[in-house]
């Protein structure tokens, strides 16, 4: 399973992230721009030693993110989903995409 952020704007829920992933052992992703610096001294103090910022995946772009899936269901959490979360059947291989906390996912998320 992956996690992914799309550009995210808040370094303190990228930290919670960072080591929900490192526990869990699963890719932790971002899609920039980020609404903050993305620097490696940023991302150690987010981390708070549970994980190295090496283990970030870092996209460009969402087209970017795209071109990794290599047939990898997209997942986007969000409020405006037909399904509630605990009735969706999750699979071992999604990605799940988390919107930007400030504005949610574009409209083209939601279509991919």
């Amino acid at each position: 399973m992956r996690l992914i952020l799309y550009q995210p704007d808040m370094p303190g829920n990228l930290g919670a992230i960072m080591r929900l992933c490192a526990c869990f052992a699963i890719k932790c992703e971002i899609v920039e721009p980020c609404g903050f610096p993305l620097t490696t001294k940023a991302l150690k103090r987010a981390a708070m030693d549970y994980g190295a910022p090496s283990e970030i995946v870092r996209h460009i772009n969402f087209d970017a993110l795209l071109e990794t899936l290599d047939g990898a269901r997209l997942v986007l959490a969000t409020t405006k989903g037909a399904t509630a979360l605990h009735d969706f059947s999750f699979r071992p291989d999604d990605a799940l995409i988390f919107g930007r906390e400030s504005a949610g996912a574009p409209d083209f998320v939601h279509k991919a």
